[in-house]
């Protein structure tokens, strides 16, 4: 991701992911992020704090295992770019929101504990020994968006986070 579109968030789930399939069976979930920043007033030397709102969107493996593994009130990291999506209205009222599609989302770890279960591989070539770069090449910029939310072409820069060139641990 070199175009300069990269954000690291850490924050708070906000509401449980939604699981969703395109119509053309690709996994898409979203989920709410509160981001919290706390800073020392100079003049009053008190403790002011404000809280962003971000929506959180992710796709096909990912969607499925931040639907099955994160609940409301989860502490994550979340890395990917950000996106702008506009859409009309039933009235025609233009409208347009900026999310997070995310690359990589993990718990955090630094209030809290967590145990990571490795998910059996899916796919083409996903056998055993597999994970070779061949093996997410089905994952990425040939696996069809369509139905994507108002946006379309491929949810990543040709399939970059999706398809595994290495064995994750």
């Amino acid at each position: 991701m070199s175009n300069g579109n990269t954000v690291t968030l850490v924050g708070n789930v906000t509401r449980d992911p939604e699981l969703r399939f395109t119509n053309t069976g690709q996994a898409t979930s979203s989920f709410g992020l509160a981001v919290n920043r706390r800073w020392q007033n100079r003049q009053t030397q008190e403790w002011e704090e404000a809280t962003s709102f971000f929506d959180v969107v992710c796709w096909r493996e990912m969607a499925e295992n931040v639907a099955e593994s994160l609940t409301r009130g989860s502490r994550v990291i979340v890395t990917g770019r950000l996106e702008q999506r506009s859409w009309e209205t039933p009235e025609g009222d233009k409208r347009s929101k900026i999310e997070v599609v995310a690359d990589e989302i993990g718990p955090s770890i630094r209030w809290a504990t967590a145990q990571v279960t490795k998910n059996e591989r899916r796919g083409p070539g996903d056998g055993p020994g597999g994970g070779g770069a061949g093996a997410g090449g089905q994952r990425g910029a040939s696996a069809p968006s369509g139905g994507r939310h108002g946006g379309g072409g491929d949810p990543g820069p040709s399939g970059a986070g999706y398809g595994y060139s290495e064995e994750p641990f």
